[in-house]
């Protein structure tokens, strides 16, 4: 007796290895003095990174690039711009990673957080 069997199996996209790596290469926090936000590479970046940050009509407000091969932190103080969201992107290695900065008063002073 012979047994013959068929077995199909789904294909399954495994999840980008550079997508799940750059969100371990880039990290968002808000500054001590909550005047604005930080943006830090990780690990040493085989490129420059681009930093650029959007208004809500996605009119640039800043673009800067990041050196390569080294970890390294910036700091973009935010707060002497209106009040509202901001988006924060970062380009490296063709990937973006992006965080919302919302820019707003407690009381008479300007404060930033971060979002999403």
């Amino acid at each position: 007796m012979t047994c013959t069997g068929l077995f199909a199996s789904a294909s399954v996209k495994p999840t980008s290895h550079k997508a799940a790596s750059m969100k371990n290469m880039v990290s968002f926090s808000t500054l001590p003095s909550k005047r604005g936000v930080e943006v830090k590479l990780n690990q040493n970046t085989p490129d420059k990174a681009i930093v650029i940050i959007y208004n809500y009509e996605n009119d640039i407000v800043w673009k800067e690039a990041l050196g390569k091969n080294k970890p390294m932190a910036k700091a973009f103080i935010l707060n002497q711009l209106d009040n509202g969201n901001y988006t924060v992107e970062v380009t490296l290695d063709k990937q973006v990673v992006k965080k919302t900065a919302h820019v707003y008063y407690k009381g008479d002073s300007k404060f930033v957080s971060l979002r999403g």
